[in-house]
């Protein structure tokens, strides 16, 4: 993959755009797609998720996931979407990290300003907050 599709992977992954994120029942093999909040550090995409939720209790017995990013205007842009595909990682300690990367995640889509407001300050305190790790195996973009 050349430099300049990199770049654009990078700074598809840097908007605040959704992420469906694609688990499994390892059970019944049923597949279920969520909108999904996420940051990306560069190697690792950070969801924070709460333990209650499908896709947790999915992840928790089968951590195989895929992750797909799309622009929110794709039409005219050299990339149509992200796909990323992995073993999750579910996060609960440090409760510290838990809390500080939800926070980013949040501050990504609220802003500065709206990150501070009651209601996503409590979501990254909750005790059943995890964070999502995925450390993608397998990246496509097109």
């Amino acid at each position: 993959m050349d430099a300049e599709r990199k770049q654009q992977i990078q700074d598809l992954l840097a908007e605040p755009v959704l992420a469906r994120l694609a688990t499994a029942d390892p059970q019944t093999l049923q597949p279920h797609v969520v909108p999904v909040w996420f940051l990306w550090d560069g190697s690792d995409l950070w969801i924070s998720a709460f333990v209650s939720t499908r896709k947790v209790k999915e992840l928790l017995k089968n951590p195989r996931c895929a992750v797909l990013i799309e622009p929110a205007q794709p039409k005219g842009r050299p990339l149509q979407a992200v796909l990323l595909e992995g073993a999750a990682e579910l996060i609960c300690e440090p409760s510290e990290l838990v809390a500080q990367m939800s926070e980013r995640i949040y501050a990504k889509y609220l802003g500065p300003e709206g990150v501070l407001a009651a209601e996503p300050q409590s979501w990254t305190s909750d005790p059943e907050n995890r964070l999502v790790k995925l450390t993608p195996a397998r990246q496509m973009a097109w």
